[in-house]
């Protein structure tokens, strides 16, 4: 039946980009996983995950601190959002809050 219904949301266009939380301070823990929301394109949903990772960023400065040390930071203990779709048209490249990340801290 999900054959038809993704046959039927590809003529429509009607896909769901759903983003998910991880705790980068739990990292493999589930249980510490949240839904952040539903969103009806892809760009909305990178734009949400880009969001997150910014507020975290900017909600977090050390004066002091090197663009290195804040990236390393944000990898131990930031949130890691990351998009679910069924939308065979976002098989890759697909969004990466670590990527991201990188590149507001001004290493890439």
């Amino acid at each position: 039946m999900r054959a038809a219904s993704a046959a039927s949301d590809m003529a429509t266009g009607s896909f769901t980009y759903t983003v998910f939380v991880d705790d980068n301070f739990h990292y493999m823990d589930e249980s510490e996983r949240y839904k952040l929301g539903e969103f009806s394109s892809y760009a909305e949903a990178v734009a949400a995950c880009e969001r997150l990772v910014d507020a975290y960023l900017l909600e977090n400065p050390t004066a002091d601190e090197t663009a290195a040390q804040k990236y390393a930071a944000y990898t131990s203990f930031g949130p890691d959002p990351f998009i679910v779709t069924d939308d065979p048209a976002v098989a890759a490249p697909r969004f990466s809050a670590w990527d991201y990340a990188k590149g507001r801290c001004g290493l890439k």
